[in-house]
């Protein structure tokens, strides 16, 4: 049965898992939750990030033998309710590790926060509003 306390994982390809993790724990501030790259053929390395025994994770995946280019659009995003106003600190730091800030495809974004393109292209949007409002 699915319900509140269901394990998530996330998924999506990377060209670059060390910048992804610079990103995303550097800059974002996740915690590595497991980081595999010990090149084995036939293996994916990976790299998951997340908050410390949350229900969910974000995995980033590259696959040293058939890597894959990401390929995200406009409208693939990881949005994280912050529940406050988005702090510029935070803002300067991913973009520090590779974040360069985008305008939304959706201006509901804009509007109750920032979006930031990770350095593989997919969009994070930091929304200011509590989940659910």
């Amino acid at each position: 049965m699915i319900d509140a306390t269901t394990r998530v994982r996330i998924a999506r390809p990377s060209r670059d898992l060390a910048a992804a993790e610079r990103f995303y724990a550097d800059g974002l501030g996740l915690d590595v939750l497991w980081r595999t790259t010990e090149r084995v053929p036939g293996h994916h390395d990976l790299l998951m990030v997340g908050p410390p025994g949350g229900a969910w994770h974000f995995e980033l995946t590259h696959d040293p033998e058939h890597p894959l280019e990401p390929t995200p659009t406009v409208d693939d995003l990881f949005v994280v309710y912050l529940g406050a106003p988005v702090d510029d600190a935070l803002v300067a730091r991913l973009e520090a590790v590779g974040g360069t800030r985008v305008g939304s495809h959706n201006p509901y974004w804009d509007e109750f926060g920032v979006t930031i393109s990770d350095p593989d292209g997919y969009r994070l949007v930091l929304c200011s509003r509590a989940w659910g409002a």
